[in-house]
């Protein structure tokens, strides 16, 4: 097993709320009369086979840009990108959270010449953006508290799926997840970018796009215990050295960012073109099959998560249609 029991489940309940939290937006904003904030919402005339070829463009293109300001060590410049991106995701998802019960609060363009700078801007939106989402998104990327950023990365991703869903139908839902993970195995056994840009992200922009989860064995939490103990009237920055000093081993569970989207994107398409069940079959099937990854995964080995979670989805698709075929769902 990867990590322990306890560190396991606990990255795996983090997974699952994640999902269901996705569905729970992704329904939201799939009833009639209920749209992306922020001038979000995809245009209508768009199919999902149009579509495809832009989202595997952007996805290049952000992987590009994101190893070129690395290269050129722009980490404020990537920072406030996450802060941007985070702000809009949280901004999305805590609408939906919130869109059912003041529904009838949310008011639309009550200023006019708001219209010409913010299309379908609506007052409840940038409620929710300034009070709720923009301060967990400077907390997150610029106080780095774990807390908030385990939080935050609950709600993150159901934010960015409800965009692609329209974008995207069964078809082409199947083909993305096969060239991303070929890419994930590609990034992590082949050329080391997958870890490389992990360890870029802790230790020079000091954030990770995902769950970020470190511990301790028995054995450093007990030094970790005595040096706050023996210094507990000292500075934050004095037990930091103190720490350093002593060379405590932390480990680090971590879920990336894409394996935790990209099960929501697919359950999300899975409920808008075959129901609640399906979809529900989808997020099941991922979860045995990132489960089944951190069982099997050896300590110290890094593993490409994709693969493991497209085969399990691969199969809850497979079990939704024959279900549907028989009429059982």
């Amino acid at each position: 097993m990867k990590h322990n029991l306890k560190i396991t489940l606990i990255l795996i309940i983090m997974f699952v709320i994640t999902q269901l939290i996705g569905l729970f937006v992704i329904s939201i904003y799939q009833h009639p009369g209920n749209t992306l904030p922020f001038n979000m919402q995809p245009p209508a005339e768009v199919s999902p086979g149009e579509a495809f070829p832009s989202i595997i463009i952007a996805f290049v293109i952000a992987i590009g840009l994101f190893f070129l300001l690395t290269k050129i060590n722009a980490e404020k410049l990537i920072r406030f990108w996450f802060f941007i991106v985070t702000a809009l995701a949280l901004g999305l998802t805590l609408k939906a959270l919130f869109l059912l019960g003041f529904k009838d609060i949310i008011l639309t363009n009550p200023i006019p010449i708001l219209s010409y700078i913010i299309p379908e801007f609506s007052v409840f939106s940038l409620i929710i953006f300034f009070i709720i989402a923009l301060p967990l998104a400077i907390i997150k990327i610029f106080k780095r508290n774990i807390i908030v950023h385990n939080l935050t990365e609950l709600l993150i991703y159901p934010g960015i799926a409800a965009v692609f869903i329209p974008l995207l139908n069964p078809l082409t839902i199947i083909i993305l997840l096969l060239i991303i993970s070929i890419y994930d195995i590609w990034a992590v056994w082949h050329s080391g970018f997958m870890q490389k840009m992990a360890k870029y992200q802790i230790n020079n922009l000091r954030i990770f796009t995902g769950f970020f989860i470190p511990y301790a064995n028995i054995k450093e939490k007990l030094k970790i215990k005595n040096i706050k103990e023996k210094y507990s009237k000292k500075s934050e920055k004095f037990l930091q050295d103190k720490f350093k000093k002593a060379k405590i081993k932390v480990n680090l569970a971590i879920l990336g960012g894409g394996d935790i989207i990209f099960p929501i994107i697919t359950a999300g398409i899975f409920y808008k073109y075959y129901g609640i069940i399906s979809a529900l079959i989808i997020t099941l099937s991922a979860t045995l099959a990132l489960l089944y990854l951190f069982v099997f995964a050896k300590k110290g080995k890094f593993y490409p998560a994709m693969p493991f979670l497209t085969s399990g989805m691969y199969i809850g698709m497979i079990i939704s249609w024959i279900l549907i075929n028989l009429h059982i769902i």
